[in-house]
């Protein structure tokens, strides 16, 4: 027992006295380069996932293999995210195990507590923040530069990554989670409108250009019932009106088009262009060189066309291709019952992407938000909840009306009276102005 104490203590001296062999060398040369791999791991995962998709096409258009490559591996994201991983875990344990066994060599127990100290340190630095930092910075480039390697990695991984997911589902399924392993997490429309969002709060983009954008990515989404002009503000022609009636209301009209009626305003017969109603009696008078008493009986069916009718509940979007298809830019809207509701415009479809368009026939009217003198926003009843919310980055509902004077009246679930103060969605609301049961005006500010 003494001989063989003596010799393990002599052993323990040796080791003690040189323990900076070739073995320790080594091993150190082997941890620095799994410090190197366990970097390029975390480095290519944060390039893969922060790249922008929009830019790595726009790159592998222009013939860039990397980018190409690095769109083909982001496809399935959990394949990738599951391989990098696994292969950044390994390298990352098995340099923790060697530096652990150095240290313990070198200083005994003591080593454990040191070597976890150290590779902590260097892992921290060197393979996450130092790489990572990198990647962020210019995400594009530096995952096309290590989708070529990475695409080794995942193709090697991928049976045990394949495993390891079914396992990862049927843990979850047990606590009653359900994976969609096709879904993404974000839709690139929520992807744009984020990002959008994100750079006006910053300054970066101006209010003008999100609400642009915005304003055309929001056109599947709303329907030709919400920008319609109702029913009551449409000006109608009667079709048994005296032809000089008819031309004078033409002549004195701000629109171009206007609907044609027959007995009943609602039973809408045909639309009448002002140019095709001009040239036509113009042609009548030249033809009888007389004065405009010849046109008494002049048939107003000659120049009426056939109306175009929609349904409300149709996409903006929808109806925008169908004028452009049809090259028209007038429709009547009618509700599931056939009954008219309103009419719509190819320019009332614009003007919900840049904006309010005017010309010089168009009336020069109040602006429909004013400030008050005591700092209230003076609101028309009849403005659209969009058109508030787009003017002042409110974010007022309009799931349930489409007017501010509907939301109101949905809120309260009354018809207010003038001077009523009501309360809701974080702002205050003072009914102004009312004729009959319709809400002309209100005061409203944030709360």
């Amino acid at each position: 027992m003494d001989t063989t104490s003596s010799d393990a203590a002599s052993l323990t001296g040796q080791l003690a006295a040189h323990p900076l062999d070739s073995t320790f060398w080594i091993t150190a040369g082997a941890i620095l380069g799994l410090l190197v791999l366990s970097g390029f791991f975390s480095g290519s995962e944060t390039a893969l996932t922060a790249a922008s998709r929009g830019k790595l096409r726009s790159q592998a258009d222009k013939g860039n293999r990397g980018a190409q490559r690095a769109l083909s591996i982001t496809e399935d994201n959990e394949r990738l995210i599951g391989s990098v991983l696994l292969g950044n875990n390994l390298v990352n344990i098995l340099a923790a195990s060697l530096a652990t066994a150095i240290f313990t060599r070198a200083f005994g127990e003591s080593g454990v507590a040191l070597a976890t100290l150290v590779m902590t340190l260097l892992v921290l630095i060197f393979a996450e923040v130092l790489p990572k930092t990198y990647a962020i910075t210019r995400p594009e480039d530096a995952a096309s530069a290590v989708a070529r390697p990475i695409g080794v990695v995942v193709t090697i991984f991928a049976p045990i990554v394949a495993a390891v997911r079914w396992l990862v589902r049927l843990v979850l399924r047990v606590f009653g989670v359900q994976t969609d392993p096709d879904s993404h997490i974000l839709a690139v429309r929520e992807e744009i409108a984020g990002a959008l969002q994100l750079g006006h709060s910053e300054g970066v983009v101006e209010k003008e250009d999100r609400d642009r954008i915005l304003g055309a990515l929001d056109l599947s989404d709303r329907t030709v019932e919400e920008i319609m002009l109702h029913r009551s503000g449409i000006e109608v022609i009667d079709a048994d009106a005296e032809p000089a009636e008819i031309l004078n209301q033409c002549l004195e009209s701000n629109h171009t088009r206007l609907p044609v009626f027959k007995d009943d305003p609602e039973n809408i017969i045909g639309v009448i262009h002002a140019k095709d109603l001009f040239r036509s009696m113009y042609r009548r008078v030249a033809e009888a060189d007389t004065t405009l008493e010849s046109l008494s009986d002049f048939n107003l069916q000659e120049v009426i066309k056939e109306p175009y009718f929609v349904p409300e509940t149709t996409s903006l979007d929808d109806q925008m291709r169908e004028f452009l298809r049809r090259h028209s830019h007038f429709a009547l809207v009618v509700d599931e019952y056939g009954s008219l509701q309103g009419l719509i415009t190819l320019e009332d479809i614009l003007e919900e992407i840049v904006g309010e368009i005017t010309d010089e026939f168009d009336t020069d009217e109040e602006p429909e938000i004013a400030k008050s003198e005591d700092g209230q926003f003076l609101i028309e009843g009849s403005m659209t909840i969009r058109d508030l919310n787009r003017a002042t980055d409110w974010h007022l509902p309009d799931d349930e009306a489409n007017t501010v004077a509907g939301l109101v009246i949905h809120e309260a679930q009354i018809i207010p009276t003038v001077g009523q103060v009501f309360s809701f969605h974080g702002f205050r609301f003072e009914v102004v102005g009312k004729e009959a049961n319709r809400i002309t005006s209100l005061k409203i500010r944030p709360l």
